[in-house]
């Protein structure tokens, strides 16, 4: 099937034909049919261009290729017999593999392995001028129809890639004969060709349309073959085009919020998953396709404010009870407690979300609703279902919840008898009769009720034309429902996290284990599976959390309290062996910390007799190494909190901490705590005190391996990390995929996404390209979402005003004026960065609420700095951002709507409501044939 969307760089590959619209293609086809027809001595012209269509031009054009040929002799039926008539198909199909891989089909009748992979037909290459050419033959009988797809497998057939998009069709034209042989001559179909087939599209944004059906018919022959005859016939694929439109890439746009800082009329102190169809409306009136929120599942870990960290999940299926709305539980709620509502509603009607206490009010409100109609939501066919279809989830998620509460721990391993799950246990504990059974019903009804609202929500979304955009989280919490009854899929002794970037100069420690992906393998990925399906209730589009984990994961000891030593999983160590066959030999002296006394005299001052004295032994003349009880970050974090000296540094307890960590990082390589003949290089060790006092032998060596580490010989790993699990991922469900691909990335990332179809994400302050301080929109390339700014970002306000210097130099080489600019983003400066994204080349243009509202001066009263949503650097931060303006009145102020509109018609990206040839054909997959026979 050819890409109907440039490749990554936003344009085709030159050449002569690809200038061509493919529907001029497609229209020219039925006229050569007749020319064929007409002047018979055509077909050898016509099949001599068929060869260099084929083999120079084809990815743009065909999809599929089927020949027909008839041969003069037969060979007779000698036992009198009769038998079935047979017809001989080849399949084709050009694609270059690496060693130790092939190529074959399986389809759905048991000729093709009845989609067995292991007993599908097996291809065998053959090259053909610069293509590697993978061919095979099954015999059938006429009138043979079956669906098909091709697969890369290894030599045991295990499935390493396969196709995407919907399943091939094969179906005979008719008058097909007996002995005659069907040449199937295919192109792989890439993920990126199958995006407009995703339900984002299909369901939503092409939702209705008349050409939305997709047919696929033969056309009969016209005349009976004879043996000379050759029939051709073309299958060419053409998503998103209808009659008489022309091919430019489908653009459109959004806008991203989380559900929490949404404020309307309605809610108790924090958005609500119901004030997302006002959001919609919102975003049709403004001209925008997509919403983008932030992840929504349940993070009640430490029954806390800790818990307004969206990434961190309790349950990553359980939906988060903060976006409860509670007016909407029933019909018939009581005056007493309409009153109490309209008081919570005044109370936490605050500048910032206060998650405990919004969270405790709507909580302490649905108990009371519960109690009065729990027999009639229990017993009803509805939340009968609801519970049937989710008990795999739902029961060990109330499960953990009444055992978190009872313990008063999230911390499982404290949980007595209950520490290990059990399918018993938890049958036991869920079971009616027991006297916590009402505990265990009031989570199912929680839990009920927000998918009941949230899908009305979804629904709202479908029906005008906007997508759903959700969130999915690179790692759950350690104390979690899902460590807890799937304990070997996580490596709990260590934690996940990011190497020094953008956001953080020390790196970033989120505190999840880090994934057992050998253990997840087993069921092909199960609990991601799960994931997906239960994601795509709701969503029709995802972001993929920190999509670098699924190449490799920064993992960190479970001790630490920073993200700046670890190693990358899974990754080429440095050996012993090789390290001392490049003269390195002192493994103590390069994996201990370097503290010399001239050193903590530096650093400390005066006081660095109390920091020895307190934290330090001195093993030799001058030098020293930490005690036993403060040798981690964790460690030395308890110890200035509990020692009983702390009285002597308590006014300075954060600057010595920072010392303290500094020291212990002083180290060149990182020694692997399950094989102590490993190492990694310490990430920026060139910053330490311990490398610049090496020789510089040794230095010229560790800056070479340095190198070869980060960024050459791990490149094959991490893209057969990402091509065993990120498929896996994109197959499981029918949502349109992004990526965050920020920070230090691979050079094998942006080839692997752009393989599987994946959206990648490009942030102008953060370029990916070399030496350019601020991205240049105009040249992302269409595969990618484009912002001014992000949730883990200032926003474009706030970023403005930051720095004087580098608004200066973004006022000069990017607005292109040497006057002095203005010291806050005017909506004059923020019209000029909005457009340059709505104008970009990518598929999408995605705008924090906040930098949209940046544009009228009427909503920047409030202080620039207010409107961050997380700041990366602090793994404590609250996240409790909402915005100073409802909904509602944002609905009234038509004036900022129409601003936002116009951006998004003079950009030429799609709207809701905008019909033109694209948005009529939605995604059909129009199929155009042609027989030709001489």
């Amino acid at each position: 099937m050819p890409s109907l969307v440039p490749a990554a760089g936003g344009a085709f590959p030159a050449s002569p034909l690809r200038s061509l619209p493919v529907v001029d293609v497609a229209f020219l086809l039925p006229h050569l049919a007749v020319a064929l027809l007409i002047h018979p001595f055509l077909l050898h012209v016509f099949i001599i261009i068929i060869i260099i269509i084929f083999f120079f031009f084809h990815p743009l054009l065909i999809p599929s290729l089927l020949l027909v040929s008839r041969h003069c002799g037969r060979m007779a039926n000698l036992s009198g017999k009769k038998s079935l008539n047979t017809v001989t198909l080849v399949f084709k199909l050009p694609y270059y593999t690496q060693w130790g891989q092939s190529l074959l089909i399986a389809g759905s009748e048991p000729a093709l392995g009845s989609w067995n992979v292991k007993q599908g037909l097996s291809l065998s290459p053959v090259h053909q001028g610069n293509e590697l050419i993978w061919s095979g033959r099954v015999s059938v009988v006429t009138g043979f129809t079956c669906q098909y797809n091709y697969y890369v497998v290894d030599d045991n057939k295990n499935v390493l890639r396969s196709e995407s998009g919907e399943k091939r069709k094969l179906v005979l034209p008719e008058g097909v004969q007996d002995g005659d042989v069907v040449e199937i001559r295919d192109w792989w179909q890439d993920a990126s060709e199958a995006l407009f087939l995703r339900s984002a599209f299909k369901n939503v944004i092409f939702n209705g349309s008349e050409n939305a059906k997709r047919e696929l018919k033969t056309t009969p022959l016209n005349k009976s073959l004879e043996p000379e005859d050759i029939v051709v016939q073309f299958i060419v694929s053409c998503p998103r085009l209808g009659a008489g439109s022309t091919e430019s890439p489908w653009r459109g746009a959004g806008v991203a919020v989380p559900i929490f800082s949404i404020r309307s009329n309605e809610d108790l102190g924090v958005g609500e998953f119901l004030d997302l169809k006002l959001l919609v409306d919102w975003a049709v009136n403004s001209g925008f396709h997509l919403v983008q929120l932030l992840p929504i599942n349940d993070t009640s870990v430490h029954g806390m404010w800790w818990d307004s960290y969206p990434y961190s999940s309790l349950s990553v299926f359980a939906l988060h009870p903060l976006y409860l709305r509670v007016q909407a539980l029933s019909d018939a709620i009581p005056g007493d407690i309409k009153d109490e509502i309209s008081q919570a509603k005044k109370q936490l009607d605050k500048k910032d979300v206060d998650y405990e206490a919004s969270l405790a009010s709507k909580l302490s409100i649905a108990r009371k609703i519960f109690k009065l109609e729990k027999d009639k939501v229990l017993n009803s066919s509805s939340f009968k279902q609801f519970l049937s279809e989710n008990e795999e989830w739902l029961k060990p998620y109330a499960a953990f919840c009444f055992l978190r509460d009872f313990f008063e721990t999230s911390d499982h391993s404290q949980w007595g008898r209950f520490s290990q799950f059990s399918k018993e246990k938890l049958d036991k504990l869920v079971s009616e009769g027991t006297l916590h059974h009402d505990v265990i019903c009031f989570h199912y009804y929680i839990q009920y009720h927000l998918y009941m609202q949230l899908s009305e929500a979804a629904a709202y979304a479908r029906k005008k034309k906007v997508i759903l955009k959700g969130d999915l989280p690179i790692g759950v919490d350690r104390n979690s429902v899902d460590t807890w009854v799937y304990p070997t899929l996580f490596r709990m002794n260590t934690a996940t996290g990011a190497p020094p970037d953008y956001f953080d100069k020390n790196g970033q420690n989120w505190g999840f284990p880090t994934y057992n992906w050998e253990e997840m393998s087993k069921d092909n990925y199960g609990w991601w599976r799960a994931r997906l399906t239960q994601m795509a209730k709701y969503f029709t589009a995802y972001r993929i959390d920190h999509i670098l984990g699924f190449f490799r994961i920064w993992e960190l000891p479970d001790h630490a309290a920073t993200g700046l030593v670890g190693k990358f999983r899974p990754s080429i160590a440095l050996s012993q062996e090789e390290l001392l066959s490049e003269g390195l030999w002192d493994f103590d002296r390069m994996s201990r910390p370097y503290i010399l006394q001239e050193t903590l005299e530096e650093k400390f001052g005066s006081f660095w007799t109390v920091i020895a004295a307190n934290f330090l032994n001195e093993y030799k003349k001058q030098h020293y190494e930490f005690k036993e009880d403060c040798n981690t970050e964790k460690k030395i974090i308890a110890k200035l909190k509990n020692s009983s000296e702390k009285s002597l540094w308590l006014e300075k307890e954060d600057s010595i901490q920072r010392g303290l960590f500094d020291l212990l990082q002083n180290i060149v390589l990182i020694r692997d705590p399950e094989d102590s003949t490993k190492f990694y290089p310490r990430f920026n060790q060139e910053d330490t005190s311990s490398f610049n006092d090496l020789d510089e032998h040794s230095k010229n060596i560790l800056r070479r391996l340095y190198y070869d580490y980060y960024f050459a010989r791990q490149e094959n790993l991490w893209r057969q990390n990402a091509l065993k699990t990120l498929p896996v991922l994109l197959n499981s469900s029918d949502m349109l995929a992004c990526g965050e691909d920020l920070g230090l990335i691979p050079a094998c990332v942006h080839p692997v996404m752009q393989e599987l179809g994946l959206i990648g994400l490009r942030i102008q302050r953060m370029p990916s390209e070399p030496n350019l301080e601020f991205g240049i929109p105009s040249q992302y390339s269409y595969m990618t979402v484009c912002a001014p700014s992000c949730h883990d970002c200032s926003t474009l306000r706030a970023w403005w005003e930051e720095d004087g210097g580098r608004r200066s130099r973004f006022y000069q080489t990017v607005i292109g004026s040497d006057d002095e600019p203005p010291s806050h983003c005017t909506p004059e400066v923020a019209n000029f960065i909005v457009k340059q994204h709505f104008d970009a080349p990518s598929m999408w243009a995605i705008f924090p609420l906040q930098d949209l509202l940046a544009l009228k001066d009427k909503y920047t009263t409030r202080p620039a700095k207010e409107e961050t949503i997380n700041d990366p650097t602090n793994p404590k931060h609250y996240w409790r951002f909402r915005l100073h303006v409802t909904l509602d009145s944002l609905l009234d102020d038509k004036d900022i709507q129409a601003t936002i509109k116009e951006l998004v018609t003079s950009s030429g990206r799609s709207f809701p409501g905008k019909v033109d040839g694209a948005e009529e054909s939605g995604e059909k997959l129009a199929k155009v044939q042609l027989n030709a026979t001489h």
